[in-house]
């Protein structure tokens, strides 16, 4: 029979405003499969989350499902860009990569607030002219960088090996003092990061972004150190899942990953599949929980409806829900047997 883990990033509201959020969700599909699910036992590391790691619970969750873990424990973040460069028909060359992506860093009185990259709309165009005038500064420094897309670039710097990062979800608007790179390598990175800001300011790329309403990018984003000597056992390693449905980009070589819509997966009728329903995210970080409730309902029209008709109907025997915010990570298990607890009434309180 058929088992499905539905990682739902941001699915917990924040505790502060669940109250009013969950009175205004109506997603009855959702209410009945938290409202007759066991709750799963949390590992250790759920246990003292402060909102402050270097990593989003989604993205450690993730990390420990697929051999990331490593740098986890000393306070970095998942391991990622060896791997994530074969995504882009990259061959790395023997040493450290890390992922850099081009933002915008806001500027406030007193402090700096790193942008959701997915609100920039980088085009092809812009990331490639920015690049050109980048890539001459780290290779100065004998940092060489590579070109994966519009998104993510890559640098190498093999003395780097133990600067402790932070992923951008983590860092997304917040004051970025606490979540720049730590550690050996650090004041070289950051004046490396300055070089590049005062090559951008003026360009006329930037200049060209404000007069349409853009954001500028005046800034690279640093994360997901591996060395190289790291892939070969990162792409051999074998979660439990047998088949893994919209993993972030980041992690797409680590697993077998593609789109498929809710009918599709029933009919594939994975041993144990794992999907990510990311559509929350990009609300949650913005702080818009307007347009949260508004993916809320399109989750449980998509996703959730049909995915707990399949379970009444026996296509799928069970259904994991793992739900987050930015402090704490949720699990919880709905089987068939547990939709026939009639004296459980569908709830949506597991989100308080």
């Amino acid at each position: 029979m058929s088992h499905i883990d539905i990682l739902l990033p941001f699915g917990l509201p924040p505790p502060e405003l669940a109250s009013d959020l969950i009175r205004q969700l109506k997603t009855p599909a959702l209410a009945v499969l938290l409202g007759r699910a066991g709750s799963e036992r949390q590992a250790p590391e759920w246990q003292s989350l402060d909102g402050f790691e270097n990593a989003l619970p989604h993205e450690t969750w993730l990390a420990h499902r697929f051999a990331l873990a490593e740098n986890l424990a000393q306070g970095g973040s998942p391991p990622v860009a060896a791997a994530a460069m074969t995504m882009f028909g990259l061959k790395p060359d023997d040493g450290v990569w890390f992922l850099l992506q081009p933002v915008h860093i806001h500027v406030t009185r007193d402090h700096l607030v790193l942008m959701d990259q997915r609100q920039l709309a980088i085009s092809e165009q812009e990331s490639r002219a920015l690049f050109d005038l980048a890539e001459p500064l780290f290779t100065e420094v004998g940092m060489p960088l590579r070109y994966g897309d519009a998104h993510t670039w890559f640098m190498r710097a093999d003395a780097w090996n133990a600067l402790r990062t932070s992923t951008p979800d983590a860092a997304c608007g917040h004051n970025i003092d606490i979540w720049m790179p730590k550690g050996n390598g650090e004041r070289d990175w950051r004046k490396l990061q300055n070089e590049v800001q005062m090559h951008w300011h003026d360009h006329a790329l930037n200049q060209a972004r404000e007069m349409r309403g853009q954001k500028p990018i005046n800034s690279l984003w640093l994360w997901g150190g591996t060395p190289t000597t790291m892939l070969a056992e990162q792409t051999s390693a074998h979660s439990s899942y047998t088949a893994t449905i919209n993993l972030p980009e980041w992690m797409g070589a680590l697993g077998q990953t593609r789109g498929m819509t809710a009918g599709q997966l029933i009919s594939a009728a994975p041993q144990r599949g794992l999907l990510v329903l990311d559509a929350l995210l990009e609300a949650a970080l913005a702080g818009d929980w307007g347009r949260w409730l508004e993916q809320m309902q399109e989750l449980e029209l998509h996703w959730f409806a049909p995915l707990l008709s399949a379970l009444k109907a026996g296509k799928i025997s069970s259904i994991g829900l793992i739900l987050n915010h930015n402090k704490e990570l949720r699990d919880y298990r709905a089987s068939r047997m547990a939709l026939r607890r009639f004296w459980l009434q569908p709830s949506l309180n597991k989100l308080l």
